[in-house]
């Protein structure tokens, strides 16, 4: 059962979390985890442990360095602290294959950081719409200059190569959840 003080004490942990990450504290950031991991769903993608958890802060702070969030709402639940935000900042350096783009966004987003059965941190299961991200990317580029038709092409050829990674089995492969007491048939056209 989430007990008042157990609820604080995860809620302290998430927001000192992200507090760290704006400030850029790697080691304070990684000290919330026991073992690193987070899962970055839109993109199917896994970072695990700290020199890979470690290159996502790098590599994300290299394409935003002025990376802020707002957060909109937390909420519990038994094994989770669900986070409402809005991730915010400005490409200032490549993303992946996508380059630079001097563009700002504001992306709506939804965390799960979750717990196991001693209150450690095992995962940050991370949820937004990546369209809105690079719509908001590419948006920023004035098209009506010529000289920013070149950095349009390799921004959108950019994203479209990083498209066809191979999604991380850990997100893909999942096992359905059975509910003993609940029976359903899944309907299908006619």
């Amino acid at each position: 059962m989430l007990t008042p003080s157990r609820r604080a004490a995860r809620e302290k942990l998430v927001l000192d979390h992200f507090h760290d990450e704006v400030a850029q504290d790697w080691d304070r950031t990684l000290s919330t985890f026991p073992h690193p991991h987070y899962e970055l769903i839109p993109m199917l993608l896994v970072h695990d442990g700290d020199s890979d958890v470690r290159e996502y802060y790098h590599d994300t702070r290299v394409a935003f360095p002025d990376q802020d969030h707002e957060i909109i709402a937390l909420r519990h639940s038994d094994d989770a602290v669900v986070v409402e935000f809005w991730l915010m900042g400005t490409h200032l350096g490549p993303l992946g294959k996508m380059p630079a783009t001097g563009s700002t966004h504001r992306t709506r987003m939804t965390a799960f950081f979750i717990f196991d059965e001693d209150d450690r941190l095992v995962c940050e299961r991370v949820y937004f719409d990546r369209l809105s991200l690079v719509t908001q990317l590419l948006r920023g580029i004035d098209l009506k200059r010529p000289r920013n038709w070149l950095t349009f092409g390799r921004a959108v050829a950019g994203m479209l190569a990083m498209s066809g990674n191979v999604p991380d089995p850990r997100i893909t492969e999942t096992t359905p959840q059975t509910f003993p007491d609940y029976t359903y048939e899944r309907h299908r056209p006619v």
